[in-house]
């Protein structure tokens, strides 16, 4: 039994999206829903969740459906230190305003 999480809106819009994006994929390849399940591993219901962006379906039915689809390399670069605006923002902050010379020895 799926268990929904109670999710922000940007959230929700952003799983829905997501569902709709694999579907919409899954469609422009021509692959049905019961092979498409079968690749991935799991039932045409979960699929179907999956499609719908159900919070319920775990991140790896998610992952999944994109290897069946072939989009798995833009997963691996979603929280890539190097595109995390606010932790470098925040790291750049945290740098000193100047930097001592080191005391000479007596």
């Amino acid at each position: 039994m799926s268990r929904k999480l109670h999710l922000p809106i940007p959230a929700r819009k952003a799983l829905k999206k997501l569902g709709k994006d694999i579907r919409d994929a899954r469609l422009r390849r021509r692959i049905g829903t019961e092979l498409m399940a079968e690749r991935a591993g799991f039932s045409r219901i979960t699929l179907n969740k999956i499609e719908q962006g159900d919070s319920g379906v775990s991140v790896g039915g998610y992952v999944s459906a994109l290897f069946v689809l072939g989009m798995l390399d833009r997963l691996k670069d979603i929280a890539d230190a190097r595109h995390d605006l606010i932790g470098l923002m925040l790291e750049e902050e945290r740098l000193p305003k100047r930097i001592r010379a080191p005391k000479a020895e007596k």
